[in-house]
């Protein structure tokens, strides 16, 4: 982690940020957001047709992982950074009303929202819950899955996250992300920006870097690939990805 980082001011910028996300998915960001996104990275229309629309809305997600994620009926989910929810429900039809999927998030407006939409439209097996990724309010052994869309380069403790992701892992069980890394070294003009932290840029870390950060977690990588169709929509988000080889992947391993 760069020294030159506010962490506090991390913190403030990006629940910033994902409050307007969560109140106006309709507004400028560095990001792409909604169902055509959420189509383009591969998932199925069909099963979005049983999301809440207000949750694909808001959708600000960075690839597709739930092939890699196989999640099964009666299987216990942990959404890393749930944010309007669509990945958690779309992981409680996966799971059917014999699983249960819990959400975290650390933006008390987007955990309000998604609950609400849980309520309003019968998703009894979906949860949110309010807690930072770096500290799970959850027991060990309690999830048979973790998954977490374009969230975990927005920490600045991306080692204690894969801690704790294994710690609430059940022996076996399986973490699917996709998420913002680079090719190359960012410089510390660029991972010190809060603003392009929250944009998903400053913090993302080079590739094995990444890697071995969950291997030294305790866990075994099992897929990688790249999200070719996800792209930046802002000019300076994208000047960034060009220089520094900033991009989507997906992510599969296993404790």
């Amino acid at each position: 982690m760069s020294e030159a980082l506010d962490t506090d001011k991390l913190e403030r910028e990006v629940k910033s940020m994902y409050q307007d996300v969560a109140e106006s998915a309709d507004a400028d960001f560095h990001f792409e957001t909604g169902r055509d996104l959420a189509v383009r990275l591969g998932y199925d229309p069909d099963k979005l047709d049983y999301v809440p629309d207000a949750a694909i809305d808001s959708f600000a997600g960075v690839g597709y992982y739930f092939d890699l994620a196989e999640l099964g009926s009666g299987a216990d989910v942990l959404d890393l950074g749930s944010g309007s929810g669509m990945d958690a429900f779309v992981a409680g039809l996966h799971v059917t009303e014999t699983g249960a999927v819990t959400g975290v998030d650390m933006t008390t407006e987007q955990v309000e929202k998604a609950n609400a939409l849980a309520a309003d439209n019968g998703f009894h097996n979906v949860i949110f819950r309010e807690g930072y990724i770096e500290d799970l309010p959850f027991e060990d052994d309690s999830f048979d899955a973790v998954i977490s869309n374009g969230v975990i380069n927005l920490s600045a403790e991306k080692g204690t996250v894969f801690e704790e992701t294994n710690r609430v892992l059940k022996p076996g069980g399986r973490l699917a992300l996709s998420d913002i890394i680079s090719e190359q070294q960012m410089p510390e003009s660029i991972k010190s920006d809060a603003d392009l932290w929250a944009a998903c840029i400053g913090g993302a870390e080079q590739i094995d870097s990444y890697t071995s950060l969950i291997e030294n977690a305790g866990f075994s990588v099992t897929e990688v690939r790249e999200n070719a169709q996800y792209k930046f929509v802002s000019e300076r988000a994208a000047n960034a990805c060009e220089k520094y080889g900033v991009k989507s992947i997906s992510l599969g391993a296993t404790k």
